[in-house]
Order: structure tokens, then C-alpha cells, then sequence
């Protein structure tokens, strides 16, 4: 007979059920800074105009990316992703930018944002590492690295 306190995939279920809830508090904000990213590449103007309006593409893409990888990976754990962008502006902490058109401006939410999204990895990494999540945990690891690297050519970038 199975163990009912363990998922189909071999984790425990409060655990798995308690990195969902962590998961889909990132899933949010992610969701907040795709809806931002979209926002600069639409409406960014000025001197740097090409060279940002193509890097804002490519970020939104990535995170439009992640937004189904982090849903998904709440799908796997047996719970179900947040899926409301009511729920989202409830759950963010990454607010929603208008009319940003600056670049300058752009930049430095976006690295707020990452910072946002990095401490919130960091935290879900800890706990997924703690349940022998090493799914969760290679994600989220995955995204780390990737983002400070971003936040390092987004600093350079402004210097």
C-alpha cells in the first residue's frame, strides 16, 4: 500500500502543497513583470529606443516563459496555479507600471523587479531544497543564475 502522505511523485504532500503556495506567490509577480516588460516595449521612447524596445522583447519572451514553467511545476505538485489577474494584483509585490517611456526609468524597475523576484527564488529554493524538491529547486536555481547575471549587465548597462 502507498504512503497517502506522499505526492505521485514521491514528495510530501504538506511540503509539496507549501512550495505550490510559494510558487504561486512568485507566479504573481511574475505575471506583474511581464505585464510591465510589455509596457516599456510598447511604449519606450528616446536616443536608446532600438536597442531597448528589442532588449524589452526579449525579456518579456523569457518571462512569458517562466510564467508557464513556474505554473506548470505548481500543476506537478498537485495543486492548482493562480490564474486571475485579480489574484495577481492581490499577490504581487512587484506593482504595475504605466506609461514608462523612459528608459532609464525602465531599467531601474525592472532591476527593482528582479530584486523582488530573486529574494522570492531564493526563499522557494530554500524550502524545496529542505523537501527534496529537486525539481522546484533546479528551477529555481536555473533562474537565480540567470538573473544576476541580468541585473549585472542591466547595472553595467546604466553606468
Amino acid at each position: 500500500m502507498a504512503n497517502s502522505s506522499l505526492s505521485k511523485i514521491g514528495l510530501n504532500t504538506e511540503d509539496s502543497n507549501d512550495i505550490a503556495t510559494h510558487l504561486n506567490d512568485l507566479l504573481s509577480n511574475y505575471q506583474m513583470f511581464y505585464m510591465n516588460l510589455r509596457g516599456f516595449h510598447w511604449n519606450i521612447k528616446g536616443r536608446k529606443f532600438f536597442e531597448l524596445h528589442l532588449k524589452f522583447e526579449e525579456l518579456y519572451n523569457d518571462a512569458l516563459i517562466k510564467v508557464d514553467e513556474i505554473a506548470e511545476r505548481v500543476l506537478t505538485l498537485s495543486n492548482t496555479p493562480i490564474h486571475t489577474f485579480t489574484k495577481y494584483i492581490e499577490q504581487s509585490e512587484i506593482e504595475a507600471s504605466e506609461n514608462v517611456v523612459d528608459g532609464d526609468e525602465a531599467i531601474d524597475n525592472i532591476l527593482d523587479s528582479l530584486s523582488i523576484l530573486l529574494k522570492k527564488e531564493r526563499a522557494t529554493l530554500k524550502i524545496a531544497a529542505e523537501a527534496e524538491d529537486e525539481g522546484t529547486v533546479s528551477l529555481m536555481s536555473d533562474y537565480i543564475t540567470e538573473q544576476e547575471k541580468l541585473v549585472w549587465m542591466l547595472s553595467a548597462y546604466q553606468d
